[in-house]
């Protein structure tokens, strides 16, 4: 888990939103030219995001300005069940082994909750 995950986990924890539904951002850029091959290498292991656990919903976007950049959201139950349940998981090694090689750098993750 990344430094910044593990931050905001903590401050999850500390103001209670660790039991709270969360949404996954997580922004991808992929290698020009390997677009479709992404969505739809997507398309092969979106299941495995979406059978796990505390997930009650996955979609992704992609970039109408950069078609390269692909937008996921994950909607969770709460935030362990993304940051455990999914990342220890073979499911997530899967998902990452499939992903992974079209990315043209490292995603950027946040987690969201909606202001009540």
């Amino acid at each position: 888990m990344s430094d910044s995950c593990q931050t905001w986990a903590m401050t999850a924890a500390e103001d209670g939103a660790q039991g709270s539904p969360v949404l996954e951002v997580a922004r991808f850029d992929v290698v020009p030219g390997q677009e479709e091959a992404f969505a739809d290498a997507y398309r092969r292991v979106v299941t495995e995001i979406t059978t796990c656990p505390g997930c009650r919903s996955a979609r992704l976007a992609r970039g109408v300005e950069t078609p390269s950049r692909f937008v996921l959201f994950v909607e969770w139950e709460n935030l362990d069940a993304h940051l455990v349940t999914f990342r220890a998981s073979d499911r997530f090694t899967r998902w990452r082994a499939t992903l992974g090689p079209f990315f043209a750098q490292p995603p950027s993750v946040e987690h969201v909750t909606e202001l009540s």
